[in-house]
C-alpha cells in the first residue's frame, strides 16, 4: 500500500511542474495562498492543473477589487480545459491584506495600476513561467491591459472583462461618492450603494442575481473591517487617477455583460475596436458581475476563446462583429417621460428649491430643465447635495443626485443610489410612467 502512495505522490510531483502547479483536488479552495515577496511586498497565489492539461500554457487570473480567490472555485474546472490556472493577488487587490511595504513601510497606495502590471511580470520571471494567457476583470481588467503593453513576450491570449479606456466623469462621481459614505462611517448606505453600482437594479428580472447572492455581497461590503476599508480606498483611488489604459497587441477577448451598468457594453466594445487582433462578445442576461449570474455560459466563453473554438454559437453568447460594434447603442435604459414634469430639487441642509421640470428618466439618472436659469450658479455648487422630487398614485418621495453636467440648456445627473428600498421604489415609479403611456 505504501508502495503505490509512494508511486502516486511520484506522479503527482512529475505532473506538477516539480512542486509548482499543485493538481486540483476537491479541497484546493480550502489550502492558504502561497507567497512570493518581491522588494517588500507580498504577492499571493494559487498554482493549480489537471493533469490532462497541465502542459498547456496557463491562464493567469487577475481579480477585481473584492474577489478572493474563493468566488473563482467553481470557475476553474471549465478552465482546466484550456490549461493550468494561477489566481493572484497582488498587495491590497483581492484578498491580499497587505496595505504597507514589510521593509520601507511605504502606503501600497503608493502602487499605481502600471506599477502592480510590472510587479506582476517580475513575478513570472521569478516562477519561471516563459508564456501565459491573462484573464483580467472589473479592475483586474486593466492591470491586465498594463502587463500586455509592458511584458507582450510573455503574453499568449487575452480575456477582459468590463473595461475601458477612458473614464467618464459620471463614472468617476460614482465612485467618490462611495469614497465619501465609507469616510464618513455610513456603512450600510455604503454596501448597499456598491451592490446598486455594481449590479444592474433595473435588469433584476433579466440577470436573476438570487437575493442570496446580493445580500452576501453586501454584507461583504457593510461589514468592512479597518483594513478592508483602506484597500478600498486605495483601489479607487488607483481608478479615479487612471487616464489611460494601454491597448493590447496580442490576441483578445473582451467581453462584457448585456446590461452593465457600471462599465457600459458600449465602452467595453470601444476598447476592443481599438485592439488590433480581437474578438468581442456580450453575455446574454448579465450585468458587471456575470461570472456570479452566467457562470456556465461565461467559462464556456472563455474556455473556448483559450482553445482557439469559435466562440460563434456558444448558448447565452452574443458575439459581435466590427461593425456591430460600431453601431451599439450607448443608452442602457430607455428614457422615461414623466406624468407629472414640474417639480423641484432641494438642497440637504438650507431651504433653497430649484424648480425644474423633468425631460426624461432612468433608473440611472435624468434630464432636467430648469425653470429659473438663475440658479445655474446655485445648482453647480452643489453637484452632490440636491435631492429631485418624485410623486406618483404610490405617494411623494426624494431621491438625492450626483449632478455631472448643468448648463442653462439642461442638468443632467445620476441618481444617488444607497436604499434598497429607495431603489424599489424608483423602480416601480418608472413602471407606472411607462404603463400611462
Amino acid at each position: 500500500m505504501n508502495s503505490i502512495i509512494q508511486m502516486d505522490s511520484e506522479i503527482n510531483q512529475a505532473y506538477a511542474g516539480f512542486g509548482f502547479f499543485d493538481i486540483y483536488h476537491r479541497d484546493s479552495f480550502k489550502q492558504p495562498a502561497r507567497t512570493t515577496w518581491i522588494d517588500g511586498w507580498k504577492i499571493e497565489y494559487m498554482a493549480i492543473a489537471d493533469p490532462k492539461t497541465i502542459h498547456n500554457t496557463p491562464i493567469v487570473i487577475v481579480g477585481g477589487a473584492f474577489q478572493n480567490f474563493n468566488s473563482y472555485k467553481y470557475c476553474v474546472e471549465q478552465l482546466f480545459e484550456s490549461g493550468p490556472v494561477i489566481l493572484i493577488d497582488l498587495p491590497s487587490m483581492g484578498a491580499n491584506q497587505q496595505i504597507t511595504n514589510r521593509d520601507t513601510g511605504v502606503s501600497a497606495g503608493t502602487l499605481e495600476l502600471p506599477d502592480l502590471s510590472k510587479m506582476l511580470g517580475r513575478w513570472l520571471d521569478i516562477v519561471g513561467l516563459q508564456k501565459v494567457s491573462v484573464m483580467g476583470m472589473s479592475l483586474g481588467s486593466v492591470i491586465a491591459s498594463c502587463f500586455a503593453y509592458y511584458r507582450p513576450e510573455l503574453m499568449d491570449r487575452m480575456i477582459l472583462m468590463g473595461v475601458m479606456q477612458k473614464t467618464r466623469k459620471s463614472w468617476r462621481m460614482i465612485l467618490e461618492e462611495s469614497l465619501k459614505l465609507m469616510q464618513e462611517n455610513r456603512m450600510e448606505e455604503f454596501g448597499q450603494a456598491v451592490i446598486l453600482y455594481l449590479v444592474n437594479h433595473a435588469k433584476l428580472d433579466k440577470t436573476r442575481m438570487s437575493p442570496t447572492a446580493k445580500k452576501l455581497f453586501f454584507r461583504q461590503m457593510a461589514e468592512f473591517t479597518g483594513t478592508e476599508r483602506e484597500r478600498y480606498e486605495i483601489n479607487c483611488n488607483r481608478l479615479l487617477r487612471l487616464t489611460d489604459v494601454p491597448i493590447p497587441e496580442c490576441k483578445t477577448l473582451v467581453a462584457a455583460g448585456q446590461y452593465d451598468s457600471f462599465t457600459l457594453p458600449h465602452e467595453n466594445a470601444n476598447f476592443a475596436l481599438q485592439c488590433p487582433d480581437m474578438e468581442f462578445a456580450l453575455i446574454a442576461n448579465a450585468d458587471h458581475v456575470p461570472q456570479l449570474q452566467r457562470r456556465k455560459e461565461t467559462m464556456s466563453l472563455f474556455t473556448s476563446f483559450l482553445k482557439g473554438e469559435s466562440i460563434q454559437n456558444l448558448d447565452g453568447i452574443i458575439p459581435m462583429t466590427r461593425e456591430q460594434m460600431q453601431k451599439m447603442e450607448r443608452r442602457g435604459e430607455e428614457r422615461v417621460r414623466v406624468l407629472q414634469p414640474k417639480t423641484q430639487l432641494t438642497h440637504r441642509e438650507s431651504d433653497v428649491q430649484v424648480s425644474v421640470t423633468i425631460v426624461d428618466v432612468t433608473f440611472f439618472g435624468m434630464y432636467l430643465k430648469m425653470d429659473d436659469v438663475s440658479q445655474l450658479d446655485f445648482v453647480n455648487d452643489h453637484p452632490r447635495d440636491l435631492a429631485l422630487h418624485l410623486k406618483d398614485e404610490e405617494g411623494s418621495f426624494a431621491i438625492e443626485c450626483l449632478i455631472f453636467e448643468s448648463t442653462e440648456q439642461g442638468i443632467r445627473a445620476l441618481f444617488k443610489h444607497g436604499s434598497f428600498e429607495l431603489a424599489d421604489r424608483l423602480s416601480r415609479f418608472i413602471a407606472r410612467q411607462k404603463q400611462a403611456v
